[in-house]
């Protein structure tokens, strides 16, 4: 045998600068329900959080509702002092004028209880005026205005609208639209994909794979053939669960019993809602009678007032009857007025409960 003796040398197999790519794909063929139970969780998880936006902007329409015609109420009130004020000023002119010119029925005792009756309303309508301008200045807090800022309501006086809906129709309806029972359907839909996400586990997972692959380099010997340079490959993987310490069976059990808590909760929820939307519509009917009967008695009051006021010109009444007329007036006004005020705010209340505008049970009448 011959010897050829070969010296050392630097071979190069690869230039210096290498760039490589590789694209890798894999797609679950069978996930034992686990992509589904994950996507009925993110849309329970949305729909909950519409179902919250949505309640976020029935309590601001609720505020808004309140201040707004509480704004109206404030500045009735107000009109009311002033008008109350006037005329017992009158009333106040004339007493002296009968006292001054020797009436039988009249004398000095009376005239001052009329001036202290007087003054004591003057401090009331400043009162009722501070009023006004802090329900003025509290709803444009509301509406997100500074808060230097006043709004004043167009509306003249509170609208009265009878209700003529069915209490099961409004039940109904609060299953339908409530946000509160929106949520937790949601919060049911998003526990039940967890269930069976968790319940994936107990099922093998197949999976397709392919990967594409290249690299470049400044040299095509040694390594850098074209059959190294480029390449791809494709297959199928599986991985089967043997055991996990009871871990899938606990956490299938765990989401097991977070879904029947919430069914319970469905069950008082349902009974809640329909619950307080009795105690809202046994308290508008309760409001509805109070307001009728309320501006009857107003409307009497305001005729007792002027019958007495013509008497008194004619000095056929104590002064006593005359100003005790025109404070009753003032009182059952004031009182009419506040009453179409709480009817309104349960209206407001039973729309917020509901989830939404029931227009069309109000029948609108001037």
């Amino acid at each position: 045998l011959q010897t050829f003796p070969v010296p050392e040398q630097n071979v190069r197999i690869l230039e210096r600068q290498l760039y490589t790519g590789s694209a890798d794909l894999t797609w679950l063929l069978f996930d034992g329900g686990m992509r589904k139970g994950y996507r009925q969780q993110a849309q329970g998880a949305i729909d909950a959080a519409r179902a919250e936006v949505r309640r976020t902007d029935l309590e601001i329409t609720d505020s808004v509702t309140r201040l707004y015609f509480g704004a109206v109420l404030a500045r009735q009130l107000r009109q009311l002092g002033d008008d109350t004020l006037a005329r017992m000023e009158v009333t106040l002119e004339l007493t002296e004028s009968m006292f001054k010119n020797g009436s039988e029925r009249v004398n000095k005792t009376d005239y001052l209880d009329n001036q202290v009756m007087v003054e004591t309303i003057r401090s009331m309508v400043a009162l009722l005026a501070k009023n006004e301008a802090a329900a003025e200045a509290a709803l444009a807090y509301t509406m997100g205005l500074p808060w230097n800022t006043s709004v004043r309501p167009s509306a003249e006086e509170i609208p009265f609208q009878p209700f003529t809906g069915d209490l099961n129709e409004l039940v109904a309806k609060a299953y339908e639209f409530n946000p509160d029972w929106a949520r937790l359907e949601a919060g049911l839909r998003a526990l039940d994909g967890a269930v069976t996400t968790e319940r994936s586990g107990y099922y093998p997972k197949i999976a397709f794979t392919g990967q594409l692959r290249r690299w470049w380099n400044g040299q095509d010997t040694g390594l850098a053939t074209p059959a190294n340079r480029a390449g791809w490959s494709i297959g199928a993987g599986a991985e089967i669960p043997i055991f996990n310490g009871f871990l899938t069976k606990n956490k299938v059990a765990e989401a097991i019993a977070r879904l029947s808590r919430l069914k319970e909760e469905k069950i008082l929820l349902r009974e809640g809602i329909g619950l307080q939307l009795r105690d809202l519509f046994l308290s508008l009917d309760a409001a509805t009678k109070a307001y009728q009967a309320s501006s009857r008695a107003m409307k009497a009051a305001q005729e007792n007032r002027e019958l007495t006021a013509r008497a008194y010109q004619n000095e056929l009444i104590e002064t006593e009857k005359v100003i005790r007329a025109q404070l009753f007036e003032s009182f059952m006004s004031a009182q009419h007025f506040k009453t179409r005020y709480d009817l309104l705010s349960v209206e407001s209340s039973l729309t917020l409960v509901v989830g939404k505008e029931m227009e069309s049970r109000w029948n609108a009448k001037p």
